[in-house]
């Protein structure tokens, strides 16, 4: 599998599971029952379809591990800023530097 793919591949995997995520935390929040399920049926399809397109693939995840990682706290961050409205504070944002620093290592030694 070319590289770049692999890469496309696991950026999507992080959109669906910080998505599938954030459905499930609109549910937990919804005012009424029928909203907290239907946002919970739409969590699970969203993290069911994460679940499918990490492990469909032909490759040896575990090596792939720090990359998905970075991808899945920088989209994370990103869901819970632009939907939530909690901010990443300054540590939060150093941290995640180390973790993107990491997974960019972790890529190149592939």
């Amino acid at each position: 599998m070319r590289y770049s793919l692999a890469m496309l591949i696991l950026l999507a995997a992080a959109c669906l599971e910080a998505g599938g995520d954030a459905l499930m935390r609109f549910g937990l929040r919804s005012p009424t029952p029928a909203r907290m399920a239907l946002f919970f049926l739409l969590g699970g399809m969203v993290l069911a379809l994460y679940g499918y397109t990490v492990n469909a693939p032909p490759w040896d995840f575990g090596r792939l591990l720090g990359v998905y990682v970075a991808f899945f706290f920088v989209v994370a961050q990103l869901i819970s800023w632009l939907a939530f409205g909690q901010k990443p504070s300054p540590m939060v944002i150093l941290g995640g530097a180390l973790i993107v620093a990491g997974g960019c290592i972790v890529s190149l030694a592939g």
